[in-house]
């Protein structure tokens, strides 16, 4: 448990709730080494069938805090912890999604079965704009997912999607209406606990195929994402990101 984090327990059923609304939900070092650990202790108990992901308050993740990430080299090594064990996990995951999904907020949702989302939902992968690039697999799955178009705007150009745009491309399962949306994902993951568990498991693992591309990908992803982090680029768009002002990028 780590301040910004709330872990709550069902009949069956992990919650993992984004806790620190205030800021948006953005994600510290601590933040995900909660969630890291809490994903192997629902791994490890068999009376655990699913883990649910939702954030409080009016977004569901805004991506990294950004002083917290550049403050060390602890930000990264648990970001990419959190990564490594949300795409590996072997139970279902459903996620609830309201407001904004920034970032890994939208990254970690490729790798979740069941994602609904709220009408005001809006998923955004600005890596490129921040002089970085993308991470959590999304390079393969967003393209895989979205299809190379939609893919393509929201990597190169950092274009926003919608709700409906995100139902439409198959990244949501569904559209829920705000005051309903945390109950429908929990219904939906108690349905899960009523099924034939190895069925399950096996249909799961039948669906998502070899998971060795997903997995070099994402290591493959970490090494340029920590490369680029220390680029001019990177630096030029996080300092006028913090001095409120549009970057500039040298072409030479």
């Amino acid at each position: 448990m780590s301040e910004g984090v709330i872990l709550i327990e069902g009949e069956g059923v992990v919650e993992i709730h984004i806790d620190r609304p205030e800021k948006k939900n953005a994600l510290t070092a601590a933040m995900y080494r909660t969630m890291t650990a809490a994903l192997a202790d629902a791994a490890a108990r068999p009376d655990v069938a699913a883990v649910l992901f939702a954030g409080k308050g009016d977004a569901f993740c805004a991506g990294n805090d950004l002083q917290d990430f550049l403050s060390g080299p602890e930000g990264g090594e648990a970001a990419f912890a959190f990564i490594r064990a949300i795409a590996t996990f072997e139970k279902p995951l459903v996620a609830a999604v309201q407001g904004l999904a920034v970032g890994v907020g939208t990254t970690m949702l490729f790798h979740c079965d069941l994602v609904y989302a709220a009408p005001d939902a809006r998923f955004v992968m600005p890596f490129v704009n921040l002089g970085l690039v993308p991470e959590a697999g999304s390079s393969l799955l967003a393209p895989a997912i979205l299809g190379p178009a939609k893919a393509a705007a929201m990597l190169l150009l950092g274009e926003p999607l919608d709700a409906v745009g995100a139902e439409r491309a198959g990244l949501l399962t569904g559209i829920v209406s705000a005051d309903g949306l945390l109950d429908h994902a929990r219904a939906k993951a108690a349905a899960l606990m009523t099924k034939p568990p190895a069925a399950l498991a096996e249909t799961r693992r039948l669906m998502r195929g070899d998971r060795s591309l997903i997995e070099a990908r994402i290591a493959g992803e970490a090494e340029a994402f920590m490369r680029a982090v220390q680029s001019a680029e990177a630096r030029e768009a996080f300092t006028a990101f913090f001095e409120k002002r549009p970057p500039v990028f040298r072409r030479s």
